[in-house]
């Protein structure tokens, strides 16, 4: 096992990364940036060392910076946590060049389902079903029209390289597909320097479904169940369950069975997640991408499988077997998780950095965890992802998670920034959320439209 690892990254997957290696004995190194000097994560490491200014491109994706660091420190490993440089393979290189053993995946791994062409060419090769899309990457509008007109409209545009809900646009008819293909195309240059696009028909209704897996070198990969994260805005997730309602036993079956066989396929290591979109009419499912690194969700599988993910991502890249096979792996109960953010939903879900002036955090009961970095006076920063805390409960039935959940965020308070406290209670307590009658498109269709039409009455707007 390792002694010391160093965790490149901030907020609450840092402090999670750094709780789960204390409880495993490993000493822990925080990097962070100016506008990070009290930060949370940089008082709980065992040491702490600024690689740079404020903004992001100088310090957590400064990769020699973050290298020099591990090196200097003498670091072992370094875990990369999620966003960042989590998915970036030349940073996994580095590591392997300096002696530091990377906390994920292989670099060539990463590359071969970080590019979501060549991840569908992979999945047709291990017999996982695809999306009807266009074969190889798409340079051009034209090209693009043609490719749609045979697959049918509704279409999907995506960045080859993409993530993170970029370089992606809906395309309902052919007079939609210029000006939405040029758009994306710009977005995806200017997110990851990569034009490359490529199409797949929309799959609608639906639901996101996403099956975690973790794979160790010795070529047991194991799946532990899936995730329901349908309910996104602008292709961001706001709240995740574990187990999906909309899968019964048989169903999770051949879906679990298809993530393994994904990354068995490709060789993977580590903790991964396969996504998948599923049509409920027919019961058929597709292949979306995959994940190579956490997931900001992975709390809910925690609660329903009882396995540590993060603990066993060390191990893994510490060169132990999983110590556990597919048979011992049990879904028990319902886990919810709401994502927390420093946003003002009533004004198009702006950002809210500031200083907390009062805070108090849900506690007491049994499943029941809060994932956070905040601290009472902490100031929160202008310049990364708004998200500020992850709410997450376990109860032994859905009805049970979701009136915990309600409970947790009426006592949760934040003072002196906006939050979206307010936001994903009304959402829980939706009357199709409740019933589990939701898929990727009520968000956004259904239920945004009434809420912003309902805030305005409440403020005498309309």
């Amino acid at each position: 096992m390792f002694k010391k690892i160093l965790i490149a990254n901030r907020g609450e997957i840092a402090v999670r990364i750094i709780r789960a290696a204390r409880e495993l004995g490993i000493a822990t190194v925080a990097v962070y940036s100016e506008a990070d000097r009290d930060a949370l994560h940089t008082l709980l490491a065992d040491e702490a060392v600024c690689i740079g200014p404020a903004k992001a491109s100088e310090s957590y994706l400064n990769m020699h910076q973050i290298i020099s660091a591990a090196v200097t420190l003498k670091a072992e490993a370094i875990h990369p946590g999620f966003g960042f440089l989590s998915e970036n393979s030349k940073f996994a290189n580095l590591c392997e060049e300096v002696g530091v053993k990377f906390i994920g995946p292989s670099a060539k791994v990463m590359d071969t389902m970080g590019d979501k062409i060549n991840a569908r060419a992979q999945m047709i090769a291990a017999n996982v079903p695809v999306i009807p899309g266009s074969d190889g990457e798409v340079y051009s509008a034209s090209e693009a029209l043609e490719i749609a007109e045979k697959i049918g409209y509704p279409v999907m545009l995506k960045a080859s390289a993409g993530g993170g809900g970029k370089g992606i646009r809906k395309v309902t008819c052919k007079e939609e597909l210029l000006p939405n293909f040029e758009s994306a195309q710009a977005e995806a240059k200017a997110a990851f320097g990569n034009g490359a696009m490529y199409l797949e028909r929309v799959i609608y209704p639906a639901r996101h479904i996403e099956v975690q897996i973790l794979a160790d070198e010795y070529g047991n990969v194991v799946h532990l169940g899936e995730r329901d994260c349908s309910l996104q805005r602008n292709n961001q997730k706001v709240l995740e369950e574990a187990p999906s309602i909309a899968i019964g036993h048989t169903l999770r079956g051949k879906i679990g069975a298809a993530a393994v066989a994904a990354a068995t396929h490709v060789g993977y290591e580590n903790a991964g997640t396969i996504e998948f979109l599923l049509d409920e009419k027919s019961g058929a499912f597709y292949f979306m991408e995959m994940n190579t690194r956490i997931q900001v969700e992975h709390p809910v599988t925690e609660f329903v499988t009882n396995v540590d993910i993060v603990k066993n991502q060390i191990k893994i890249a510490a060169r132990e077997p999983l110590d556990f096979t597919q048979d011992d792996i049990k879904i028990t109960g319902h886990a919810i998780e709401c994502r927390i953010n420093a946003e003002n939903p009533k004004f198009n879900f702006a950002p809210s950095p500031g200083k907390i002036t009062d805070l108090y955090l849900p506690s007491g009961g049994v499943g029941l965890r809060v994932d956070s970095a905040m601290y009472q006076g902490y100031t929160i920063p202008p310049y990364y992802d708004s998200m500020i805390a992850k709410i997450i409960v376990h109860g032994e039935n859905r009805f049970e998670a979701l009136m915990k959940m309600q409970r947790a965020l009426v006592e949760l308070e934040v003072e002196g920034v906006q939050t979206n406290t307010d936001f994903q209670m009304d959402l829980i307590s939706d009357h199709r959320v409740v019933a589990g009658d939701y898929d990727t498109a009520f968000l956004g269709e259904t239920f945004l439209p009434k809420y912003l039409s309902d805030e305005d009455i409440a403020n005498g707007i309309i």
